[in-house]
Order: C-alpha cells, then structure tokens, then sequence
C-alpha cells in the first residue's frame, strides 16, 4: 500500500486515471471489495438539539423536543400533489405553485411603526445628543443634517413581509434550490417542536452561524413550507440597487444603511444603535420572529443579541423563545462563499448548474428553544462572564459597546448559541472523506480500507450523539462523497487488480476545501483531540525528543493541566461558556478513557510516573480557573489516578489522528510566531492580518505541503491568539486600532520559549 501511495505522488501525472464517476462502475468496483461490510447506514439517530441542562433547565423541562418515534426526515425540494389538495394531471404539473400558494402567511403591517420608533425616549435622547451644539455651532445649522439621516435610518423600520412577494419568491426558491441541491432536508420532529413552541406566545429568534448567503433563504423557506411565521432577516450587507433593496425589504430583510459600508461601520453611529434596538423591541412586542446569523470568526452581529435582550428588561415583552439553527452542507457552491461574486462568477455558476455540478445535499436542524430570560438569569452563565469578557472577545465586546455598557450576559450568551448551533450541526458525507484523507491517509488509501475507515468513523460520529446527514447504502454513500470531491482529488487504478486509490490533490485550493469540511469533525472530537495533544506531549517529555515512548505512566494531575494549558488555545464554540476551563480538561481525560485510548493503571506509591509538568513550570495555568480561590479551602486532595495507552502496539494511529485535527491549527499558530519579525511597528489590524495571511501562505509554498494552514480563517484565529496571550499589544488611543508586538515576545528566548509551548502539541 506505501509503494503504491509514493508512486501515486511521484508520478501521478504520467498514470492517474480520472475516472469518470459514473455510477455503475463505481458501484461495481466498490461492491467488489466490500462484501463484508454494513450494507445499509443511518439506522440510529440520536436525539439532537436539546437544550442546555446548566443553563435552561426550565425550558429542557417542558420537552419540546420529545424523544418519541422519529417522524423521519422531508426534502423541501421534493413537492408533488400529495402536498396539495388536488389531483389530476394538470396538478401534477402545477403542485409546486398550489403549494406554495396554499401555505399560511402570517401578515406583518408596518402600520405606525416608523412613529413608535421615531418617539422613542432612546430615540429621542440619542437625537438630543447628535443636536447637542458643540462649542460656538448654532442648533438650526446641526438640525437638518440630524433630521436628514434620521429619516433615511427610519426607512429600515418600514420593512414588511408582503404575503403575494413571499409566496412568489418561496415558489422561485424551491426551483432554485432544487437545481443546486439533490436534497434539503429538515428533521419532522424538530419542526413539531417549534409547533409546540409556538404555543408559548413568546416571539422567536432564530439564531445561526453564518457560513454563505442563503443560510436565512433556506430557514425562511422551511418555516414557510411549514406554516410558521416567517421571521424578519438581519442581513448586514450593503445592496446599493435600489430596486433590490426595495424588494429584500418587502421580504422581511433588514439591510444596512444606505452609505454604510460595513456593519461595524454602521454601529459606530450615534443614531443608528438606538434606532435599530427601537426597532427590534417593537417587531417583537408585534409578535414578530427574528431570525439572525452570527459570524463564527469573531461573533460579529451578536449585537442583535443584545437589542432583544434589551426589549426584555424594556418591558415591551416578557420573554423570547431562542432557537439556534444548524445548517450542514454537502458541497456548497463556491459561488455562495464569495463576499462579492462579479458577472463572470456568476456565468460560471449558471455553467454549472446546466453541467449538473455541486448537486450536494443539505440538512437544516432547528434545536429546542429554549427562554431568552431564564438562561440570562440562571446563576451558571454566569461562571465564565469575568473571563469571557477577557479573554477571546474583544470584537464582542467593541460591538456590544455601542449597545449596552452592561453586555456581559449578552456576550456569554452568544457564544453559547455558536456553540449550540455548531454542536447540533449534521456530519455529511464529504466531511468524513475529507477527515479521512487529510488526518489519516493523507498519501492515498484504497477504497476498501476508505470504506472500512467511514463505517469506523460512523460509529464514533454516533457514539458522540451528533447526527450524520446522510442514509442509505455504503457504496452510495461513498460514490456521492467522491462525486462532489472529485475536483479536489487524485484518483488512480493500483495493479494488478486495478482498485481505485483515492489522496487529495496536493494543490492549495484542494486541500483548504477539504480542510473546510473538516472543521466539523474537529469540533465533534475536541475532548479527544485535545486529550491526545496532551498525550503526546507528555510522552514526547519523558525523552526530551521528538521520539514517543508509549510504555508511559501518564499521572492524571499532570495529564489534565497540559489539557488544561491547550484548551487555553482554542477558539470560541469549542468550549461551553457555562464550563469552566478546568472542567473541560478534566472531561478530556475522562473522554480518553471512554474512547479506549487510555485505561486506569494501578500505581505503587513508590512507582514514579510522568511528572515533567513539574520540570518546566512556563506558560502554565492554575488549575482552577477562579484565581481568588485559596488552597486553604482544600480539604484532602483526592487520590490521583493514573493511565497507559490501552494497546501500545495499535494506539499510535488512533492516536496520531486524533492529534492531527488539531494539528492545523498549531501548525498556523508555529507559523506566524515565527514571522512577527517581518510585521511593521505598529500596523493596523486589518493590515496585521492581510500580511499575516501572505506570511502564512509564502511559508505552505516553501513547506510545499500544508497548504490548509494558510486559510483566512486561521490567520484570524491566529491574530486573536496572539493578542489574548499578550504577543500583540493593542493601542485604541488613535482613529483605528494598532497592533504592535510585546516587547516581551520581542526577545530571541521568549519567543522561542511560546514556539516550544505551540510545538510541544504537535506529534510531528
């Protein structure tokens, strides 16, 4: 198999055959090799999305989302004239548009709105404040260029939802959808919960991370197709057509200003904040649902967050019933992953949609809802508010500013919802492909052993209570996957029986889109990622080299304080906010005995174990993550265990697996520790981090491998980092914000003590 996979990245180009993915001989080939293996998969389905048992033990209480006999899942795409009330042959060629024009619409008139908001006391103060004459300028010369703006923020507060709009655009979606996705599926009994939710009389919110441009197109579209309300978008983007803006807003879209052009730009505004909290109290004292998509780099948008929480503790309405969304996609258009798609991407978009190209599937799951009131005023939130608020927030904290002084429960709350709605995200097919590829058989892999590894893979997947977004047989299931990655793929026939072997292209492009369907994955695994990164930095101390030595007693202090000190590394959505660090570490060594990568061992007193932790002492943290905590208080330290790898000889390739999820991400951080010293002195954030990405990018092209550690989205995983650990010092006395690098880190040792700590993770 290694002769084959170094031929395959020799001389690929002289005899890789792209075989063309039909499938009949896939099948064939496939079936082949796999006799022996489950024929059918998605036979369980674990129950998910239910809300937090810490922080909203109320609602989990009323079991909207009840475990009761599935009702299985429903393709919103797939409409025929069993969903109408007709029959006939004409209706079976007009079922889609019967449908659609026989879904409930609840209206939304705008009515006198505009004029509430406008005599607001919020409203009304902010207005006095930007009237305010500042030294000498007289109030009718500030007055009219007030009122001016004034009126065209106003403008936003009319969007309505026009009822014959909707229908139109839904029937438009449903056709669209169906030609760039084979399916979009919704969970039947997670919509049965939203029913019951609705019986509360509390307005929803509906909260996802956003991750392309038809993420709200897609719930607007499933609430519709369901009867339920369908809830206002907050869609911060600037449309300059006029024509389209006035259409997005007879559709419940809330645009940015005219003349902003970012949303940081627009909150930086004395007006506009308390305009848009005025508007939001008064959609949800109309009943109105919200929906609102937060960005998973730095939660930007969760300021939206805020304004409902303000209409609570207003008094405009009692409380608000929160949904997180997950949306999970196969293989979603690059077209839709762009910021600013151009004329020539889109007539490269419509190519491939009459090619039959990115015909992935998608499964939409909406958690339980919970109360927005209770999970702000339950006592455990608020555990991590002081380190939340330090640590890892600071673009929260800059947005949630201009809104509330007072945000930190806001701020706990929005990363709670990222991480609702990323751990109830499905696992897709292409995801388990691309894992596979890129952190295990990364050189190439037959189909066989790729078949075996997926079934494997499966059943951790399932193990861990996450959802896969696929069923069916195994040989559809791996055709599919190869069929939607086959542009990012090298494909070959190994002689003499010729079996497909499959390894990613080792080109930029390929291996950071397979790298993107990874991220999912990491997250499912991250108690074991996280475990096994501690596992072999701990076994690579004991010899003071690279080498590992596996016949190692791991002590459990010592295992649980480096798991502690990685954790420390993470991004926001890994990690609960009502979890402290500390506990988090411990149920990383508890979910590494779980998974059998570790078994407790008996020790002597006299026996010694791995105490290295001890040997260093730098970059360490307490062990708690309350530092007013006093060690007086400790009545008997309990009795420490300790663990050894359960099988020496096969652990190592679970092991070296699992490190490799996590790997990408340190490797970037290694990366751009070491070219700091190519950043200017000071430079501004934004453009710290356009030359953090071409450092980042120039170093993959010299490694000439790992080219998915050089994505934008690490590099601002990366800057945000550097700025917590203290690398980078910011300076907010000026217009912009400037970076400049701690003069700590600015010496030869102590960098290169941090690069030590980033390396000491990384297996390889």
């Amino acid at each position: 198999m290694l002769n084959y996979c170094i031929i395959l990245n020799t001389i690929c180009s002289q005899w890789v055959l792209k075989l063309p993915l039909r499938p009949l001989s896939w099948g064939v080939k496939i079936k082949r090799k796999l006799k022996s293996v489950a024929p059918f998969l998605g036979r369980f389905r674990p129950l998910v999305g239910q809300c937090c048992h810490q922080c909203t033990p109320e609602s989990l209480g009323l079991k909207l989302l009840r475990n009761t006999p599935p009702l299985g899942f429903q393709n919103l795409t797939c409409v025929n004239e069993t969903h109408t009330g007709y029959r006939g042959w004409l209706v079976r060629r007009v079922c889609c548009l019967l449908f659609v024009w026989g879904c409930e619409v609840h209206p939304s008139p705008a009515g006198d709105r505009r004029h509430r908001v406008y005599g607001s006391e919020r409203v009304r103060q902010a207005l006095m404040t930007a009237c305010s004459p500042d030294e000498t300028k007289a109030m009718e010369q500030v007055m009219p260029e007030v009122r001016s703006h004034l009126g065209r923020l106003l403008t936003i507060t009319q969007t309505i939802i026009s009822p014959w709009l909707l229908r139109l655009v839904s029937w438009m979606l449903l056709k669209f959808f169906s030609l760039i996705f084979c399916s979009v599926q919704v969970n039947l009994n997670q919509m049965a919960a939203l029913h019951r939710a609705t019986q509360l009389k509390y307005p929803l919110v509906y909260v996802c991370v956003r991750q392309s441009g038809i993420d709200h197109a897609l719930i607007c579209l499933t609430l519709f197709c369901h009867n339920l309300r369908v809830p206002y978008t907050i869609y911060p983007a600037h449309v300059r057509q006029t024509c389209l803006r006035s259409i997005l807003q007879r559709l419940g879209v809330v645009l940015l200003p005219e003349g902003s052009g970012s949303e940081r730009d627009a909150e930086m505004d004395s007006l506009y904040s308390p305009v848009m909290t005025s508007f939001i109290g008064e959609l949800l004292r109309e009943g109105a649902a919200v929906s609102v998509g937060i960005c998973a780099s730095g939660g930007h948008s969760g300021q939206w967050l805020a304004r409902v929480h303000q209409a609570i503790s207003d008094g405009l309405v009692p409380d608000v019933s929160v949904v997180p969304v997950a949306i999970s996609y196969d293989c979603l258009p690059r077209y839709f992953t762009r910021p600013q798609a151009g004329l020539m991407s889109a007539l490269r978009f419509a190519i491939s949609l009459l090619k039959g190209d990115h015909r992935g599937s998608v499964r939409i799951h909406f958690a339980q809802a919970f109360s927005l009131k209770v999970g702000l005023t339950h006592s455990t939130i608020h555990t991590r508010i002081t380190i939340i608020v330090s640590y890892k927030c600071r673009p929260l904290t800059q947005l949630f500013s201009a809104v509330n002084k007072s945000s930190t429960a806001t701020i706990a709350l929005t990363l709670h919802l990222m991480y609702s709605s990323t751990t109830s995200m499905a696992v897709m097919s292409t995801s388990l492909v691309s894992c596979l590829l890129l952190h295990k058989h990364r050189k190439g892999v037959r189909v066989s052993v790729l078949c075996r590894d997926i079934c494997w893979l499966l059943e951790e997947v399932l193990f861990r209570n996450t959802d896969v977004g696929y069923g069916g047989s195994l040989v559809g299931l791996v055709h599919h996957a190869l069929s939607l990655l086959h542009p990012y793929l090298l494909l070959a026939a190994a002689p003499p029986t010729g079996e497909p072997i499959i390894a990613p292209r080792p080109d930029p492009d390929s291996l950071l889109i397979l790298s993107q369907h990874c991220d999912l994955l990491t997250h499912v695994f991250i108690h074991e990622a996280v475990g096994a990164c501690a596992v072999s930095a701990m076994l690579s101390g004991v010899v003071g080299c690279g080498d590992l030595e596996f016949d190692v007693v791991l002590g459990q202090e010592e295992l649980t304080e480096k798991s502690l000190q990685l954790t420390h590394l993470l991004s926001p959505g890994f990690i609960p906010p009502c979890q402290t660090a500390h506990g988090f570490a411990l149920d990383v060594v508890d979910s590494m005995v779980r998974c059998g990568v570790l078994v407790m061992e008996e020790v002597q007193k006299d026996t010694p174990v791995c105490d290295f932790m001890k040997r260093q002492g730098v970059l360490s943290w307490a062990a708690s993550d309350d530092p007013d905590q006093s060690s007086d208080s400790d009545c008997e330290e309990p009795d420490a265990h300790s663990y050894k790898l359960s099988q020496p000889s096969q652990c190592p390739q679970l092991l070296f697996f699992l490190c490799s999820l996590l790997s990408v991400r340190l490797r970037a951080l290694c990366w751009a520790l070491e070219s700091l010293h190519y950043l200017p002195s000071p430079i501004t954030e934004r453009d710290c981090l356009s030359q953090l990405h071409a450092h980042l990018k120039n170093r993959a092209q010299l490694d000439k491998a790992h080219y998915e550690n050089s994505s934008i989205d690490l590099v601002r995983m990366v800057l945000r980092t550097f700025i917590d650990l203290g690398v980078l010092i910011e300076d907010g006395q000026r217009e912009d914000v400037y970076l400049d690098v701690s003069p700590l880190f600015s010496q030869c040792a102590h960098k290169e003590k941090l690069l030590q700590f980033f390396k000491q993770f990384m297996y390889n």
